[in-house]
């Protein structure tokens, strides 16, 4: 899935535009104009792969940013990958979308209520999912980042790579958004408890924060703000890891 480590811009979405949350909390946005546009940048200035999240779907369950999905995938057109999330609670959802042209499903709340999605989704499309754990206080949250569920995130990411998970996505909310720095800890306790790809996001303030993932073994990092507030280029951070 990943050849060698990737820097993955974030293309998060509410109600239309591109927006970064604070430790995901609704009220905390800033908004960045429109998501085609910047995927078009960000393909431009070489990522190979975009990370989209409809947030509104997130929060609410049913996928509100369809249009702006729709929009960057004929942008993209192919030349980088698309991997979305944020409201995808059923199978024929997720098979939809990947017939539809996205590379991969980004499966949270869907996985955590129903196990057994990854399973079916995977076995129609294999290595199409990826299964977002995203933990606060070193416990999954779900819904938006809104409720609890009791699980560890290592245990669970090798839960869903028995059920056929092509890759974790783990994002560290106690850090998301606030360019304070990232926590390897967690990331390398879940890469090491697994045997597929773990993408890390949440709190990349620096280019050492981009390599300090990579050190704790991260296949990819997801980066948002840092990217959306010129702490450094597209370009410069994947030179740095190169």
């Amino acid at each position: 899935m990943f050849d060698e480590y990737e820097v993955i811009p974030a293309v998060d979405m509410q109600e239309g535009e591109v927006v970064q949350l604070v430790q995901g909390e609704r009220g905390t946005e800033k908004r960045y104009g429109d998501p085609a546009e910047a995927a078009r940048r960000w393909v431009e200035a070489g990522a190979r792969t975009l990370h989209l999240v409809d947030l509104d779907g997130a929060f609410e369950g049913e996928r509100k940013n369809a249009p702006a999905v729709e929009a960057v995938l004929e942008t993209v057109d192919g030349e980088a990958t698309v991997q979305l999330g944020g409201g995808i609670r059923t199978a024929e959802d997720a098979i939809g979308l990947l017939d539809r042209g996205v590379d991969r499903v980004i499966l949270g709340t869907a996985a955590v209520e129903n196990p057994e999605i990854v399973r079916e989704v995977s076995d129609e499309y294999a290595n199409s999912v990826m299964v977002s754990l995203d933990a606060k206080g070193g416990e999954v949250v779900v819904s938006g980042w809104t409720e609890g569920t009791g699980l560890d995130p290592a245990e669970a990411a090798a839960r869903y790579e028995e059920l056929g998970a092509g890759a974790i996505l783990f994002t560290n909310v106690d850090v998301e958004g606030q360019l304070e720095g990232v926590k390897t800890g967690p990331v390398e306790r879940i890469a090491d408890a697994v045997g597929i790809p773990v993408v890390a996001s949440g709190g990349v303030a620096s280019l050492d924060d981009v390599r300090a993932l990579k050190a704790a073994g991260a296949s990819a990092v997801v980066v948002g703000t840092a990217l959306y507030e010129g702490s450094f280029t597209l370009e410069a951070v994947i030179d740095a890891v190169a």
